[in-house]
C-alpha cells in the first residue's frame, strides 16, 4: 500500500513539475513576443480602386498602389490634424460645394483646397502664395481676383473659389483629364505640359515629377478617403464638436471706409470678427477712389452664429462625419 501511495505521489509530483516549466516557458514566450510599448500602429488597408471626379485609379499598379499607401497612413496617424479638417470642413464646405457645382466642377475638387491650405482662408505659403486656394500674387489677377494694398480677395473663400474654378475649367479644356488638372494646378501647365511631351506621356500620373506634384494627387485621394469615412480610420465625432456654420448679413459698400474699426462697431460686431470673416481686408481701411465703380461686399456675421449655446442642434454639413459604425 506504501508503495501504491509512494508511486501516486511521484507520478502527481512530476505532472505538477512539468506543468510548472510549461507554464514558466509559455510566460517567458508572451514576455518574449509582446509589444515593449503600450499602443500600436497598425498599417491601413484600403481599396484595390478608387474614383477621383469620377475617374477611376488602378491601385494595384505597384506606383499607384505605395504612393497612396503612403499617403493613407500619413493623414490618419495625424491625429489632431485631421480632426480639425473635419470640423473646419462642416464651416467651409457648404460655400465651397455650390460655387464648385454652379461652375461645373466635380464636387471631389474640394478635397483640393484641404491639401492646398488645411482649410484656411488665411494661410500663406513661403513662396507667397494664399488663401484658400493658395494663389500667387502675380497669377490671382488671371482669374479674376484683385490684389492690392487695402483689397486682396485670395483670401475671400467666395472669389478665390470663383478664381479656382475658372482655372480648372481651362486646365481641363487643355488636357480633358481632372487627374491631369489637379497636377497642374500644383506644378504649373507647362512644367505638365512639358514633361508629358519629353517623357512621351499621354497621361500625368505617369509622369517622373519633383516629389511635391508627384505626392500631390493622392494626398487627396488619401484626403477625400479619410473625410468620407472618419469613423473607419478611427475618428469620431459628435455633431456639437464640429464648427457651425456662421451666417452673414451681407453689406454692400461703395464708398470708401476710413476706419474699419469704427465701421465694426456701427454693425454691432468688433474689428477682431470683422476681420476674421472678411480677411480679404489688408488694412484698416478700404479705399475706393471716386472714379471708380466698384462695390464690395463685407460679410457682417448675425449675433447667434457668434456663440455655441449650450443645448444647440449645429448643422451637420455631411451626416458621415459622425456616423460610429
Amino acid at each position: 500500500m506504501k508503495k501504491i501511495l509512494l508511486y501516486v505521489f511521484l507520478s502527481l509530483s512530476f505532472i505538477a513539475l512539468t506543468i510548472i516549466f510549461l507554464s514558466t516557458k509559455d510566460s517567458q514566450s508572451v514576455f518574449e513576443t509582446r509589444p515593449l510599448v503600450l499602443s500600436m500602429t497598425k498599417s491601413i488597408e484600403f481599396p484595390e480602386e478608387m474614383e477621383f471626379a469620377g475617374e477611376k485609379v488602378d491601385l494595384e499598379r505597384y506606383d499607384m498602389h505605395e504612393r497612396f499607401d503612403r499617403e493613407i497612413n500619413a493623414f490618419t496617424y495625424l491625429h489632431s490634424t485631421t480632426l480639425l479638417l473635419i470640423k473646419k470642413a462642416n464651416r467651409y464646405f457648404p460655400i465651397i460645394e455650390p460655387i464648385l457645382k454652379k461652375n461645373e466642377i466635380p464636387d471631389d475638387f474640394k478635397y483640393l483646397a484641404v491639401i492646398e491650405s488645411s482649410l484656411n482662408p488665411r494661410a500663406v505659403s513661403p513662396a507667397g502664395a494664399a488663401g484658400l486656394w493658395q494663389f500667387m500674387p502675380k497669377t490671382a489677377p488671371s482669374y479674376g481676383l484683385e490684389v492690392g494694398n487695402d483689397v486682396d480677395e485670395r483670401y475671400s473663400v467666395e472669389k478665390s473659389t470663383e478664381a479656382a474654378c475658372k482655372y480648372f475649367n481651362e486646365a481641363y479644356a487643355k488636357y480633358g483629364k481632372w487627374s491631369d488638372v489637379a497636377l497642374s494646378y500644383n506644378a504649373g501647365q507647362g512644367r505638365v505640359t512639358g514633361e508629358k511631351d519629353k517623357q512621351q506621356e499621354e497621361l500625368g500620373l505617369d509622369l517622373w515629377l519633383v516629389e511635391e506634384t508627384s505626392r500631390y494627387y493622392f494626398r487627396m485621394l488619401a484626403v477625400k478617403e479619410v473625410m468620407e469615412n472618419p469613423y473607419k480610420y478611427g475618428f469620431v465625432l459628435e455633431a456639437n464638436q464640429l464648427y457651425k456654420p456662421i451666417d452673414f448679413d451681407e453689406v454692400k459698400i461703395d464708398t470708401t471706409i476710413t476706419d474699419l474699426a469704427a465701421f465694426a462697431k456701427e454693425n454691432n460686431i468688433s474689428y477682431f470678427q470683422l476681420k476674421d470673416f472678411n480677411s480679404w481686408l489688408r488694412t484698416r481701411k478700404l479705399t475706393i477712389p471716386d472714379k471708380c465703380k466698384k462695390t464690395y461686399t463685407i460679410l457682417i456675421p448675425k449675433q447667434n452664429s457668434l456663440y455655441y449655446q449650450k443645448g444647440e442642434k449645429i448643422k451637420v454639413h455631411d451626416k458621415r462625419w459622425i456616423n460610429h459604425g
